[in-house]
C-alpha cells in the first residue's frame, strides 16, 4: 500500500487510517459529523496527495486533449480549469478528471488515485497519434485542499496574490507560504469554497505547518475522507467507482453538461446520440421519508419490492439532518417528487426523488 508524504503526521494526529485508492489514507481524526460541520462553517484541511498529476505539453497537447476529453478544451485559457471525463470506446467512463491550462501549450490533468495507472495507459495509447509530451508526475506532487467559508480569508495571509480574485475553477502559480511555484486553485469538491494547493513532495510538510499556523484563529481542523464523502454527496457530485465507472453512461450519470456536441472525442457519436435521445436509466438524488440510512449497493424498489435500480451512494446528511442518497432509476421515475422505495436489510423504506444539490452553499 502506498503512503502520502504526510502519512506519519496523520498517525501522530490520531487519525483512523484506511486503504483507499491503493493508499493508506486518513478517514477521520475526530468524528465525521464534527469534521463535516467544520468545513461547512469554518475551514478544514484534507491531504489528498493520493490524486494523480499528468502534464501534457507541446504543440499537440490541445489536439490530444480534445480527442481524449469530453469537454471543449479549446475554451480553456491559462488560469482556467475545467471538469471533464475520459470516455471509453464502449460507452463508459475511463475516469473523471480536472484539466488545468497552465500555459499556452501546457496542461495539468488531475485524476483519481485508483485510476492513475489505468489513466496513464489510456492517455499514452491515445497519444501515439498525436505525439504530445506526457509526464506522469503523480509520485512527485502532493495536494492539500483547504475548504470552507473561512479558507480564502485565512490563506490570504500566506500569499501576496489576491485569492478572492480567483473565480470558481480558476488557478494561479504563485509564491505561497514562502514557497515558489505553488499552484493554487479553486476547484473544490465540497461546495463550501476554498483552495487546493499543489506542491512538490519535499515542501508539503512545511506547507501543512504554515496552513495550520494561520488557520488556528479560524478554527482549522484536519479532515478525513469520510467527511469529504458526506460533503460531496450533499452537493450531488459523482464519485468514480460509485456513480460512474467503465460501464456507466456519462449521460445517464448527468454529465451531459461536460459533453460537448462534437465528433472529435472518443465515442462521441454514440454519447451525443444518448444526449439527444435520452437514456433508459438516470442518476437521481433522493431523500428518505421513512427512518433509515441508504448505503451503496442497496436496491431501489417499488412499494411491492420489485427491484428498479440501485443506490450508488448514501448517508445521513450532517448539514440537513436527513438521510440522502444517489442512485440509478428508470428515466420515467427520475422526476423530482416521484415516490420510490429503498430496500434496507429486510425493510422497504419510502423515499422521494429530489432536485440536486441537496445542500445549498452558503453565500
Amino acid at each position: 500500500m502506498k503512503k502520502t508524504v504526510l502519512n506519519q503526521l496523520h498517525h501522530s494526529l490520531g487519525a483512523k487510517m484506511v486503504a483507499f485508492g491503493g493508499f493508506e489514507m486518513p478517514v477521520s481524526y475526530s468524528s465525521i459529523k464534527e469534521e463535516h460541520h467544520c468545513v461547512r462553517e469554518k475551514l478544514g484541511v484534507f491531504d489528498v496527495s493520493h490524486m494523480g498529476e499528468f502534464f501534457v505539453e507541446g504543440p499537440a497537447a490541445l489536439a490530444l486533449l480534445q480527442h481524449a476529453c469530453s469537454n471543449d478544451i479549446s475554451k480553456l485559457v491559462p488560469g482556467k480549469a475545467q471538469y471533464n471525463y475520459f470516455p471509453n470506446k464502449e460507452g463508459g467512463i475511463v475516469d473523471d478528471l480536472i484539466v488545468y491550462q497552465l500555459a499556452v501549450e501546457k496542461y495539468l490533468l488531475v485524476v483519481n488515485a485508483s485510476n492513475i495507472d489505468k489513466d496513464w495507459a489510456w492517455i499514452s495509447a491515445l497519444n501515439s497519434s498525436f505525439k504530445a509530451k506526457l509526464t506522469n508526475a503523480s509520485e512527485d506532487y502532493s495536494l492539500l485542499a483547504v475548504q470552507g467559508p473561512k479558507a480564502i480569508e485565512a490563506m490570504q495571509e500566506l500569499t501576496d496574490f489576491d485569492l478572492a480574485s480567483l473565480p470558481f475553477y480558476g488557478h494561479t502559480t504563485t509564491t505561497f507560504a514562502g514557497l515558489e511555484n505553488i499552484i493554487v486553485a479553486t476547484t473544490g469538491y465540497t461546495g463550501s469554497g476554498g483552495v487546493e494547493i499543489y506542491c512538490k513532495n519535499d515542501v508539503v510538510a512545511q506547507l501543512w505547518e504554515a496552513i495550520f499556523k494561520v488557520g488556528a484563529t479560524f478554527g482549522v481542523q484536519a479532515i478525513g475522507l469520510a467527511a469529504r464523502d458526506t460533503l460531496r454527496l450533499e452537493m450531488g457530485y459523482c464519485l468514480y467507482g460509485n456513480e460512474i465507472n467503465d460501464s456507466s453512461s456519462p449521460i445517464a450519470a448527468g454529465l451531459g453538461w461536460v459533453t460537448r456536441p462534437a465528433t472529435a472525442f472518443v465515442n462521441a457519436e454514440s454519447i451525443n446520440e444518448q444526449k439527444e435521445k435520452g437514456t433508459k436509466d438516470k442518476l437521481v438524488g433522493f431523500e428518505l421519508i421513512d427512518r433509515g440510512i441508504p448505503r451503496t449497493g442497496h436496491d431501489i424498489v417499488t412499494k411491492e419490492g420489485t427491484v428498479i435500480g440501485q443506490v450508488t451512494s448514501g448517508t445521513q446528511s450532517p448539514s440537513l439532518n436527513k438521510a440522502i442518497g444517489l442512485g440509478y432509476v428508470p428515466t420515467a421515475k427520475a422526476i423530482p417528487g416521484t415516490s420510490i422505495h429503498i430496500q434496507v436489510r429486510n425493510k422497504v423504506l419510502a423515499a422521494k426523488v429530489v432536485k440536486l444539490p441537496f445542500y445549498t452553499p452558503q453565500k
